[in-house]
């Protein structure tokens, strides 16, 4: 994994360097001034996804044409001096911010800074500013093109954190019958919550990396598979707190073993949903509690079937919402 990441980094610095070394060399191809600056243009253009960079590109479109505007102003009026070039930054400052172009405050006002040393706003200079920021964030625009989904990444990533659920499963039904299991202290929930956190980063960057919206399977499974664990880690508490072995204990031990050895990414819930209610009906023959003790850790139990259910209709309800789609 530690690989695969060093790689897209790699893969994406060679990208950035790339993508700025050759906008300098079309400006300069095309006699521009400042040529170095088209390749600034690139490296800010170029985001972690295509809909980034798209949507930044526009909002820089639009802030450029008002920089263009506000600078002619400024300068026509006061005079081409640090004093006019103030005056623009406090107009055009205040407009990114209105708008919420901060990104573009920067790159822009670098590109109106050259009329300072043009001395001039004229067709020649305005239009070689223009092309500087047509060919800057064209490049960048295009080297961003051929993201595309980590498929192979996002799946290891939601392998591995259905294998630590499994694990987590297969720990807990030990736990109740089993008082004396070693490590049951939640810290695999730490490992678990990066996991979900990794993978639902991945999951929602190779949606950004298409146009268009109709691949959701990923986010959804991430954010299906986030709600178990929020159910889990409920489970692990009332699991931990038990302090006798009930009637029922086996029974639910059991089941979560079955739990474990059923859980990957294909099971819809179902048949595990019907085995949990029958399960749960026969809960109702066993003998009532005689002690304090085996009672509250019966009532523990039984909070813990109602999570159980929970647990399994979260996926059964992503299933079902798939199958309609």
């Amino acid at each position: 994994m530690k690989y695969q990441i060093n790689k897209f980094t790699l893969l994406n610095t060679v990208k950035i360097a790339g993508a700025a070394v050759l906008a300098i060399c079309i400006a300069a191809a095309l006699d521009l001034q400042f040529a170095i600056s088209a390749g600034i243009v690139a490296i800010l253009t170029i985001q972690p996804t295509k809909k980034e960079t798209i949507k930044t590109a526009f909002a820089r479109l639009c802030a450029f044409v008002a920089a263009l505007l506000i600078a002619l102003i400024s300068f026509e009026l006061i005079g081409y001096t640090v004093e006019a070039f103030f005056v623009y930054l406090i107009i055009f400052v205040l407009i990114c911010q209105c708008f919420g172009w901060y990104s573009a405050m920067a790159m822009n006002s670098v590109l109106v800074s050259h009329f300072l040393t043009f001395s001039h706003m004229s067709n020649s200079a305005i239009i070689n500013e223009i092309l500087i920021f047509i060919v800057g964030v064209g490049v960048g625009v295009v080297f961003n093109l051929h993201l595309h989904k980590k498929t192979n990444y996002i799946e290891e990533m939601k392998e591995e954190t259905d294998r630590q659920i499994r694990n987590i499963l297969h720990r807990m039904s030990v736990r109740i019958v089993d008082r004396d299991i070693s490590d049951y202290n939640g810290q695999c929930f730490q490992k678990l919550n990066i996991s979900i956190r990794n993978a639902k980063n991945i999951a929602e960057e190779n949606f950004n990396n298409q146009f268009g919206n109709n691949d959701t399977f990923d986010r959804e499974y991430i954010r299906m598979r986030e709600r178990q664990v929020q159910v889990l880690y409920d489970m692990y508490k009332r699991v931990r707190s038990l302090q006798t072995k009930p009637v029922t204990a086996q029974v639910i031990s059991d089941f979560l073993e079955e739990m474990a050895g059923a859980f990957h990414r294909e099971n819809t819930g179902l048949q595990l949903l019907q085995t949990f209610y029958k399960m749960d009906e026969e809960m109702k023959s066993k003998p009532l509690p005689v002690t304090r003790e085996e009672f509250e850790d019966r009532a523990q139990l039984y909070t813990l079937l109602r999570d159980i259910e929970e647990f399994i209709k979260i996926k059964w309800d992503f299933s079902n919402k798939q199958q309609m789609e």
